[in-house]
């Protein structure tokens, strides 16, 4: 071989001894090559530093095995962890990503993040679409592309792939009733996002079918730590206050703080339960009682739903006309930051 040039298929054929077509099926995974085959050819392309031609075999299969997916705001700790599931299923299933940013999920983004997508050959493409905004514009996506919503509550009628964050509310308020509170409070996310809504619904059906008060809920702008801490000024005046659900884990953040800066003592006498399981709860003061939700699993998920609804013939996969709607069951990560109210009995 010429020291000069890449290696070719054809020079991993002739080390390896064998055809041209050996090699292709070795490549993609064909089941019907001998194992001792599929070494000889595997150990040629590992000395030969050989690496295929993606664009040679776009034209030879007539597919990119590209995906595209639009991503927002992936400083958040959600749809980066999100956005890292995705890219690591997309590498397990010998695929490529690329990822079109928007700064804002209104209909003219998304609809130009899909086309610069389309314009790119991508067969498939999952958008990360916590806003309500972002469901209204995928509404108008052609239906020629296949599509997969992520994070998008569950209640849309696209495919898609979300926590059931009902439950999870749930979850959280029920805990802190058992443990003897008269009721619980409530610090909302932003309401134009879904995960917001339903949390708030969650919360909200559960004191009422456990028969409790339902307080006001608080709301602030955004899903910060400083939005936290701002509401929580005002539920630290309250003595009423004995038991605070917190829409996501950076909310509580700014929530302890306040509490801590009146004087008021975590748990002893205010209980505060978060959501999210951010790796940093477990460090907060005191550690974050949460709901805990698979964000990796959930781009996972998302990736597989997209490369069934294409198919992909390399994995024995059809191509498929079901509309999957998967919904992941989030758990609740007991610690410190909760326990009875004073003077309560046993849970």
């Amino acid at each position: 071989m010429d020291g000069d040039r890449a290696p070719v298929m054809a020079d991993v054929a002739r080390i390896a001894g064998v055809s041209h077509q050996t090699v292709s099926r070795v490549l993609n995974n064909h089941p019907n090559v001998r194992p001792v085959t599929r070494d000889r050819v595997l150990a040629a392309v590992r000395e030969l530093g050989y690496r295929p031609n993606a664009a040679a075999r776009t034209l030879a299969t007539r597919r990119t095995r590209t995906l595209g997916v639009v991503s927002f705001n992936t400083t958040l700790y959600g749809p980066a962890c999100m956005l890292y599931g995705i890219e690591q299923a997309a590498r397990q299933h010998e695929y490529f990503v690329t990822v079109a940013a928007v700064g804002a999920l209104d209909r003219r983004s998304v609809l130009d993040a899909v086309d610069r997508l389309r314009d790119q050959g991508v067969e498939g493409i999952v958008v990360i679409a916590p806003q309500t905004a972002a469901i209204g514009a995928l509404a108008n996506v052609p239906s020629d592309i296949p599509l997969v919503a992520v994070g998008c509550g569950t209640h849309v009628t696209l495919a898609s792939v979300a926590v059931d964050n009902e439950a999870g509310a749930e979850l959280a308020t029920s805990y802190l009733l058992d443990l003897g509170h008269h009721t619980v409070h409530h610090l909302v996310g932003p309401r134009s996002w879904l995960d917001a809504r339903e949390r708030e619904a969650g919360w909200r059906g559960t004191l009422e079918k456990r028969g409790a008060p339902v307080p006001a809920p608080l709301s602030g702008g955004d899903w910060t730590a400083r939005t936290g801490y701002e509401l929580g000024r005002r539920i630290a005046a309250d003595p009423e206050v004995t038991a605070v659900f917190c829409a996501n884990d950076h909310m509580a953040l700014g929530l302890l703080r306040a509490l801590e800066k009146a004087g008021r003592r975590v748990p002893e006498d205010i209980s505060v339960v978060g959501f999210d399981d951010m790796p940093e709860t477990e460090y907060f003061g005191p550690s974050l009682t949460t709901v805990h939700q698979d964000f990796d699993e959930l781009g996972r998920r998302a990736l597989r739903a997209l490369i069934e609804i294409v198919g992909d013939p390399d994995a024995g996969l059809p191509p498929t006309d079901e509309t999957p709607h998967i919904v992941i069951q989030p758990s609740l990560v007991v610690r410190t930051s909760a326990t009875r109210p004073r003077g309560a009995g046993r849970p």
